[in-house]
């Protein structure tokens, strides 16, 4: 896809006036701000000679004025180890979490986002077939299948993980393994098809991945005890040091 960068209006007046408020002393240096084509809602700064380059997800391109001072002053504040006021990040935060702006960024996902080429039938375990029983057992059969396959590297900090955008599950290949009894398989996969089922949320002022209707219905899979405690087990083994499930 080519990536059409396009100046942000006012974008430096804008970033001279965040780099006052957020209490840099002297005069500011030279900005170029430019919305650019992230596969998702992502702010990016950085130093080039004597100019400041920021850049702005396009998805911001129709925000107000105050989501876009809040966003320059989080990379601002950043790049200067300054404090910012609550109050001034605010609307960034709050545009940011929206149940509209969540949407808007996994279509913008599903059109910039390829699923990595994914193998679900593993040297032990075949997810296709794991998938058709669980979603038979615990989802009545309706859950819509996404792309599923076996991480392509090892994994060190989670399990499995479920990216909307693309709609794929991938699991990490270090449990597409003899010694990993089929439950601990069947209960990571699990995890990830309730994210399928209950989305992300906006609760309050965060984003809520695992919600009280989630946790319920993890623990109504029969060897949810049983599989923690495997899980932590190879967490502690050199071979999958540090694994966790995801929080996605």
């Amino acid at each position: 896809m080519k990536r059409q960068v396009t100046p942000v209006p006012g974008g430096a007046a804008l970033c001279q006036r965040m780099y006052t408020r957020i209490g840099c002393a002297g005069p500011p240096p030279a900005f170029r701000v430019e919305f650019y084509p992230y596969a998702s809602l992502v702010l990016t700064i950085r130093r080039r000679d004597e100019q400041m380059i920021v850049r702005f997800s396009d998805l911001l391109q129709r925000a107000p004025l105050p989501v876009l001072e809040g966003a320059a002053a989080l990379l601002l504040a950043k790049i200067y180890r300054r404090r910012t006021r609550r109050a001034l990040v605010a609307p960034y935060h709050a545009y940011a979490k929206s149940h509209k702006t969540r949407e808007r960024i996994q279509e913008m996902r599903r059109g910039r986002v390829r699923p990595v080429a994914l193998h679900a039938v593993g040297q032990q375990f075949d997810l296709n077939g794991m998938f058709d029983e669980l979603n038979a057992r615990f989802f009545a059969g309706v859950l819509q299948k996404p792309h599923l396959g076996w991480s392509m590297r090892g994994w060190r900090r989670q399990f499995g993980s479920f990216d909307p955008g693309p709609n794929q599950i991938l699991l990490n290949r270090r449990m597409d393994r003899p010694e990993v009894p089929q439950y601990v398989v069947e209960y990571v996969l699990y995890h990830e098809m309730l994210h399928v089922k209950h989305p992300t949320r906006k609760s309050g002022c965060s984003l809520l991945s695992h919600s009280p209707e989630f946790r319920a219905e993890e623990k109504l899979f029969p060897e949810f005890e049983r599989a923690r405690k495997a899980l932590d087990v190879l967490a502690r083994r050199k071979s999958v040091l540090n694994l966790k499930l995801s929080g996605n």
